[in-house]
């Protein structure tokens, strides 16, 4: 099995992951909602940054995940759930698996299972109720 070498291998993952985010039954109509047609392109191309910064240091990625999530959030009524993310891990890991082995992959679902959970105590903290003010 390969390992995760390049840009070229985090494009093949990014690809191969939101291929079956796009028709997973809880994510696919989330996703497809937030980001038309059109805009796939660019959006898997601005994944593919953020993770060979993630992945390899090179400072490539520019943007707000968090604020991103924040709003998905708000604009689906703050209905996202834990099961969201624990789906979203579930794709990524399985995908990782068919693909690749080694350093880098095992470093791909480690910062994603980081980056899961604190995405969704972001969304938790800044929803109304949960606001707490001084």
């Amino acid at each position: 099995m390969r390992q995760i070498d390049n840009r070229s291998d985090i494009n093949i993952l990014v690809n191969s992951f939101y291929s079956k985010v796009k028709v997973d039954e809880l994510l696919g109509p989330i996703f497809n909602a937030h980001i038309s047609d059109d805009k796939w392109p660019e959006h898997l191309d601005k994944l593919t940054d953020f993770w060979e910064t993630n992945l390899f240091g090179v400072a490539k990625f520019k943007g707000n995940p968090t604020q991103k999530h924040i709003n998905v959030d708000k604009n689906l009524n703050y209905s996202i759930e834990q099961k969201h993310f624990g789906r979203w891990l579930q794709i990524w890991f399985e995908t990782i698996d068919e693909l690749y082995e080694g350093e880098y992959a095992d470093k791909a679902k480690n910062s994603a299972r980081k980056m899961s959970t604190g995405q969704y105590l972001a969304i938790w903290q800044q929803r109304p109720e949960n606001i707490i003010e001084y």
